[in-house]
């Protein structure tokens, strides 16, 4: 078995790149923190490859003003390469109009490593009552994404938790009763903004192509597989669902999940134990599984 058969499409189209989008407190580092699975800051390469000093973005990196053409790495998952907007929340024209310029030249570049493939756009749940602001809007009405598609990020779910019990209160509840029922009232609020976003955004010109929320990313049990699961269906290209559920390394689980889904899809005729074997590796070129298995048939 040739390992080379299984990386083909991985070295043709280089590493799984994505643009994320949000105001300065949506938790955007802390989301792509839990996806490369450390805690540790990115290394920033500029557009001519120059390492940037950290200590010069150090005080903005979470408020997202660093160039757009910056390239974001963690090295516990160099497979994942990001881009974080600049000043998203200010609503500038010369903002969007850099925004959609990147977009527009990354979609259709010919350099196949230069691509991006998808689009987080993140929105705190902090601000529950002003969940789409008006620069938002603009960005879903004016910057065409049809090439990429957009997964809007509803960060920070878990704060609504705090407002719910707020509400109970406010209806004369003890903060003890409220404490207990706030859970089941934050689902129920959860729910229905979710609905009402993807409502909004459902009238916008170039609406997103899903919708999913997080919670409480900062803590060791997070579970960020629901953004990469709506980031791998919004993908057209099977080869590019491969790159992006190989990349992560969060949890095998979702390798195999996807390896059988496909197979599953594809294979109408009986099974060839070799092409097989090609096919389900084809899903975790980078996993240990997947090493230690080509180890054993050299």
């Amino acid at each position: 078995m040739d390992p080379a058969k299984v990386r083909q499409h991985f070295d043709r189209i280089g590493h799984f790149r994505i643009l994320v989008i949000g105001r300065s407190n949506a938790g955007k580092t802390t989301i792509l923190q839990r996806v490369c699975s450390t805690t540790e800051l990115p290394e920033i390469t500029n557009s001519k490859g120059e390492k940037v000093d950290l200590v010069n973005v150090q005080g903005t990196l979470g408020r997202g003003y660093h160039n757009i053409e910056d390239e974001l790495i963690f090295g516990s998952n160099p497979g994942f390469i990001f881009h974080d907007s600049q000043g998203f929340e200010a609503g500038s024209d010369s903002e969007l109009k850099l925004m959609k310029r990147f977009i527009a030249e990354r979609a259709t570049t010919m350099k196949l490593d230069k691509w991006i493939h998808a689009i987080w756009f993140c929105i705190p749940m902090t601000e529950y009552e002003r969940a789409i602001v008006a620069a938002e809007e603009k960005f879903f009405n004016e910057c065409n994404t049809a090439k990429v598609p957009v997964i809007v990020v509803l960060t920070k779910a878990d704060a609504i938790e705090s407002l719910a019990i707020g509400q109970l209160r406010d209806k004369g509840f003890t903060m003890k009763e409220a404490m207990q029922k706030a859970n089941e009232v934050a689902v129920q609020m959860l729910s229905e903004l979710k609905m009402r976003v993807e409502t909004e955004l459902d009238r916008c010109k170039y609406p997103p192509k899903d919708c999913v929320s997080l919670a409480s990313m900062n803590e060791d049990n997070a579970d960020c597989n629901p953004l990469l699961r709506c980031t791998t269906n919004a993908l057209d290209e099977a080869e590019l669902q491969k790159l992006v559920i190989s990349t992560q390394q969060v949890n095998i689980v979702l390798n195999i999940e996807y390896a059988v889904k496909f197979i599953l899809k594809k294979w109408d005729h009986p099974f060839h134990k070799e092409i097989l074997e090609l096919d389900i590796l084809g899903w975790m070129p980078y996993s240990q599984v997947c090493k230690t298995y080509f180890m054993l048939c050299r």
